[in-house]
């Protein structure tokens, strides 16, 4: 049953509307051999027509003119394993947000033995961490602790973290980063760039479109399902994000002249519409911290287009998605993706969502 009460705005919507029926065999499971010949569904946004192609064809949608919007963050192997000092007890820490100062927001596997002033030793004492505070749903502030470069120590002594439901082990850890990452600091990767090569960026720029970058770094929320039987009450996590002078300036100048601005990825979207809601809809040039939920009733004041994975059931992005094309588009295309087996999650195929 579809429940949906509105006053002027949505006082409740039940999380059951964004579920779906998702056989396990179509989760990826690995990273396709080149990057862009996985498939894409391209939907108009306006009549939710939908096109089966693969990802080279990208191309034939965009327009001289049009500006592609990407998110340059890389992820860090952010999965540590380590020994609680006093015990020796195993304890798995993934590191979430770095808040400055060697203050880092994590995750704890097993949260409650990890008190207030436990030390975790990774790596032979390489890394320590001191629990300085600690938080709900197994999150810890740590202090980080080590001689030399920390991320130089992080690569030697994490993992990166894969989503839960990829159960194969990933042989080129730099499938797992697009082409273009560079500013690190991710829990997760913004999946939806995975697809770009190089070589079709750079027949992307020769057809006349701007590819500007943005940064958020993933966070937590991608690892948190919705728990509230109402969206509304849903509480998302803090994530980090930058732009720059130069790309807010040519955002706007964009906007003005009725050109195309084409998000690549949730993350991508959420940085323009974070900064967009808090300044009449301009993009300012800024760093800090958004909470942004999107979900239907939203008014999206940037984005004109939309590169995006197919997401989990019941998740924020699914959500996100749906206030971007309308509810019963939305579930439609995931209905049509489930019976021509496209591929799911992370590792899987595309779609992109525009209209002229």
């Amino acid at each position: 049953m579809v429940v949906m009460f509105m006053k002027g705005r949505f006082s409740f919507m039940d999380i059951e509307l964004f579920d779906y029926d998702l056989p396990e065999e179509l989760i990826a499971q690995t990273p396709l051999k080149k990057r862009d010949t996985s498939r894409l569904m391209v939907l108009d946004k306006e009549t939710g027509n939908v096109e089966h192609k693969h990802f080279y064809d990208i191309l034939d949608y965009l327009k001289p003119g049009d500006v592609l919007v990407r998110n340059n963050t890389k992820v860090i192997p952010a999965r540590l394993y380590g020994l609680k000092e006093e015990t020796g007890g195993h304890v798995e820490v993934l590191l979430l947000k770095d808040l400055h100062d060697d203050l880092w927001e994590c995750l704890v596997g097993n949260a409650k033995i990890v008190k207030l002033g436990t030390v975790i030793t990774f790596g032979d004492g390489r890394l320590k961490a001191q629990c300085t505070e600690i938080r709900e749903e197994g999150i810890r502030i740590f202090k980080m602790i080590y001689d030399g470069i920390f991320y130089e120590i992080l690569d030697q002594l994490g993992i990166m973290p894969l989503p839960p439901y990829i159960k194969e082990k990933l042989n080129d850890p730099d499938r797992y980063q697009t082409v273009y990452a560079k500013v690190e600091g991710s829990a997760a990767a913004p999946t939806a760039g995975l697809h770009f090569t190089e070589e079709l960026l750079q027949k992307v720029r020769e057809k006349g479109v701007e590819i500007l970058d943005v940064t958020l770094h993933v966070g937590l929320g991608t690892f948190r399902p919705v728990k509230v039987e109402n969206v509304l009450e849903h509480h998302m996590h803090s994530e980090y994000y930058e732009i720059s002078e130069e790309v807010a300036e040519k955002l706007n100048q964009a906007k003005k002249e009725g050109r195309r601005i084409i998000a690549v990825g949730t993350t991508s979207c959420r940085t323009l519409e974070s900064v967009a809601a808090f300044n009449d809809g301009k993009i300012v040039p800024c760093d800090g911290y958004t909470e942004i939920f999107i979900y239907p009733g939203f008014e999206f004041k940037v984005l004109d287009g939309l590169v995006t994975n197919f997401h989990l059931p019941e998740s924020t992005l699914i959500m996100l998605v749906s206030a971007f094309m309308g509810y019963e588009n939305t579930m439609n295309a995931y209905k049509i993706a489930v019976e021509e087996k496209y591929r799911f999650f992370s590792f899987g195929d595309c779609m992109l969502i525009i209209s002229e």
